[in-house]
C-alpha cells in the first residue's frame, strides 16, 4: 500500500490540490461571488420573502461559480484517469447540465418565485456545489474496472 502511494504521489498531490481549490471556493464564496441567497437560505427562509437581487449579476456569478467548479472537476478527472475520452464526455455533460440548470434557475426564479423556494434551493445547490464530480469519479472508476 505504501509503495503504491509513493508510486502515485504526484497524482495524489494534484488530486489533493484540486480538492483544496474546490474547498477554497466554498470557504470564500461570500467574498468571491454575488449571491444574496447564501444568507437567505442560512436563515429561517420559509417565512421570509426573497432578498433583493440583481438578476444579471446573480446569473453571471452563478455561471462563473459553476464554470470554476467544472474546470477544477475536469482537471481532477484528468489527474485521476488520464483519459481524454472521459474528459470530452464530461465536458459535454457539464455543458448540458450547466445550461439546463441555469435556465431552470432563472425560469423558476422569474415565473414561479416564492411559492417554489425549495425547488429554487435545490437547483441553486446543483449549480454552486461540485456535486457531479461525486458521481463521475465512482462511475468512471466502475466503468474502467468492468473494461478490465
Amino acid at each position: 500500500m505504501l509503495q503504491l502511494l509513493l508510486k502515485n504521489k504526484k497524482k495524489l498531490f494534484w488530486s489533493l490540490f484540486l480538492v483544496l481549490l474546490l474547498v477554497l471556493i466554498r470557504a470564500f464564496e461570500e467574498t468571491l461571488f454575488y449571491d444574496p441567497f447564501l444568507n437567505y437560505y442560512k436563515s429561517e427562509y420559509s417565512h421570509l420573502p426573497f432578498p433583493q437581487f440583481n438578476i444579471f449579476k446573480l446569473f453571471f456569478s452563478l455561471g462563473m461559480r459553476f464554470y470554476l467548479n467544472s474546470v477544477i472537476s475536469l482537471l481532477l478527472l484528468y489527474v485521476i484517469f488520464k483519459d481524454t475520452k472521459i474528459i470530452k464526455f464530461s465536458i459535454l455533460v457539464y455543458m448540458i447540465l450547466g445550461s439546463v440548470l441555469m435556465i431552470s434557475f432563472i425560469f423558476v426564479l422569474t415565473f414561479f418565485g416564492e411559492e417554489h423556494k425549495m425547488t429554487l434551493f435545490y437547483i441553486r445547490r446543483f449549480i454552486i456545489q461540485p456535486i457531479f464530480i461525486l458521481l463521475f469519479i465512482p462511475g468512471f472508476y466502475y466503468q474502467k474496472q468492468i473494461k478490465k
